[in-house]
């Protein structure tokens, strides 16, 4: 890419899309495209033809998805697959027509089975079920991937798929009912320590509701007291982190430095003949941490010394999701921000946006 190379985010405010909009600015590319939904409905089939028909973006980062945890997946399973297929078809199909040189599309590891080998190489994909709570939004990743795969074999496009662990880091989604696992115990253990404190002024502005009954209730609704934090499932489930700076440095790597035919060459395979070869490249650390351990770690990072309770009869989701990044260390990249480090970064961040101490 050149420095002056129209590169169009889809999805720049959001976690992912507001870290590679960060690092393509500090690697000082200048002419990056950003539309907020008022400007461009990404659902709306005409306005993306329209926006690319106008704009002409040589480069696109496909990072606009609807995401969300457990709860949200297994609630508004038809949300997140009328969506997410949307806006893919859209910007996909729209790259191809108008001649887009190169296309970063972001998926996520709960694509691979539930019960996938760990830790999970790319090949595993469509191996077998998926995990059911997520499924929907997992299906219409799959159908980004191979829809990316499927134009390059056809068309001689150059799109490029990735699939992050699980990400954190700034702009990540705080909400106690939508968020994944590590923003939510990072805001429920803060919180907790805030009533243990009696800093209800901090409180009440960090909910932003009108008083201390109001948010008393609320938190205690979400299993959140002065006491102790409640956490969904047995806190045994395994999960892999990477810190959204990270996964944008790869992001901006790949994106200078190789194509598709680079990744098709990685297992010597041509992967229109090998069903069980799939080119599509793991972002992950290769390290993994149970729930439990996790919401310790979060908790002496806060200076929490309230109680840590596991609700077991809710669910655990899938026990383990550890992804093999052997392919990607391979291209030449690896991850530098440890856990710990990170999770004291996000931490400091959510608390200079919300004025809580």
């Amino acid at each position: 890419m050149r420095k002056d190379s129209k590169i169009f985010i889809a999805g720049h405010k959001g976690l992912v899309g507001s870290a590679i909009l960060k690092r393509l600015e500090i690697c000082g590319y200048k002419n990056i495209i950003t539309r907020n939904r008022d400007e461009l409905n990404l659902l709306d089939q005409n306005a993306v033809e329209e926006f690319f028909k106008e704009v002409r973006p040589e480069y696109v980062v496909l990072a606009a998805a609807k995401v969300g945890g457990i709860i949200a997946n297994n609630t508004y399973r038809a949300d997140f697959i009328y969506e997410n297929l949307q806006i893919q078809n859209n910007i996909i199909h729209q790259s191809y027509v108008y001649g887009v040189e190169k296309l970063l599309f972001l998926g996520s590891t709960c694509i691979y089975p539930k019960n996938a080998p760990q830790p999970m190489k790319e090949d595993c994909l469509l191996s077998s079920p998926l995990e059911y709570t997520n499924e929907p939004y997992a299906i219409a990743k799959i159908a980004g991937l191979k829809m990316c795969e499927s134009y390059n074999s056809q068309h001689g496009t150059n799109f490029i798929s990735v699939m992050p662990t699980n990400l954190y880091g700034p702009n990540d989604n705080f909400d106690l009912h939508t968020s994944h696992v590590l923003p939510a115990l990072v805001r429920k253990i803060h919180l907790s320590k805030l009533l243990k404190n009696q800093d209800y002024d901090s409180v009440i502005h960090d909910l932003k509701v009108d008083s201390r009954e109001e948010a008393l209730k609320y938190l205690s609704q979400m299993g959140i007291t002065q006491e102790k934090v409640t956490i969904w499932g047995s806190g045994n489930p395994r999960r892999e982190f990477i810190h959204s700076s990270d996964m944008a440095e790869a992001c901006i790597f790949l994106l200078e430095n190789i194509d598709f035919s680079d990744i098709l060459a990685l297992g010597n395979h041509d992967c229109y003949q090998e069903a069980s070869h799939h080119p599509h490249i793991n972002i992950g650390s290769g390290v993994d941490i149970s729930i439990g351990n996790l919401a310790e770690l979060i908790k002496q990072i806060v200076g929490y010394d309230g109680e840590l309770v596991f609700d077991l009869s809710k669910p655990d989701g899938t026990y383990r999701k550890l992804t093999d990044p052997t392919r990607l260390n391979k291209l030449g990249w690896k991850p530098t921000i440890g856990l710990e480090e990170g999770i004291q970064q996000v931490y400091s961040w959510y608390c200079s946006q919300n004025y809580t101490t």
